[in-house]
């Protein structure tokens, strides 16, 4: 089974895929350029286009959820919609995660920053050739994708497991730490 996840952004779109064995089989970036309604429009072609030539079954995209200024939120809606409607377009149904229930999953935090999202995306995935140099776009949404396939894989909302602390979290995950 190949996930696809999709990080909506008004500037930037992240997307990422994976299998149920976590080995990456594409991320990167949709650079947005022009007026929003381009922008738009961009994201559908490329979030189309990405579906036909990677194939995946199953579908996720991050949703906004808050945000001080209510313009960028409606930008952000519409991102989402768009990706939201290129994959549903072609057949597949989609997910939405929340940012804090992505966190959760990949790092047992849902207030993780971004950098260690992104360590620990380059923890848990299997990339060919390194995982170095990614950009956080495309890392939120391979840890979009590894969200989706763990609620798939183990029928658990990734926002059921609470921590008290890092130390609780190695503790009841000693699979997703790599020592030096």
């Amino acid at each position: 089974m190949r996930i696809l996840g999709i990080d909506p952004g008004s500037s930037q779109t992240g997307y990422g895929i994976i299998d149920t064995d976590n080995r990456v089989h594409g991320y990167g970036v949709v650079a947005l350029t022009g007026d929003h309604m381009l922008r738009i429009q961009t994201i559908y072609r490329e979030v189309s286009r990405l579906v036909a030539q990677l194939k995946p079954n199953s579908c996720a995209v991050e949703m906004p959820v808050y945000g001080s200024n209510p313009q960028a939120m409606l930008k952000l809606g519409r991102a989402q919609a768009a990706a939201m409607l290129a994959i549903l377009n072609q057949g597949l149904s989609v997910a939405q995660y929340t940012p804090k229930m992505v966190k959760r999953a990949v790092t047992g935090n849902g207030n993780a920053s971004k950098e260690q999202v992104a360590y620990m995306v380059s923890t848990l995935l299997k990339f060919e050739g390194g995982s170095e140099g990614i950009p956080h776009d495309a890392s939120d949404a391979l840890a979009v994708a590894f969200c989706h396939k763990e609620r798939e894989l183990t029928g658990k909302k990734p926002d059921q497991a609470h921590y008290s602390g890092w130390a609780a979290f190695v503790k009841a995950n000693p699979d997703r730490v790599i020592e030096d």
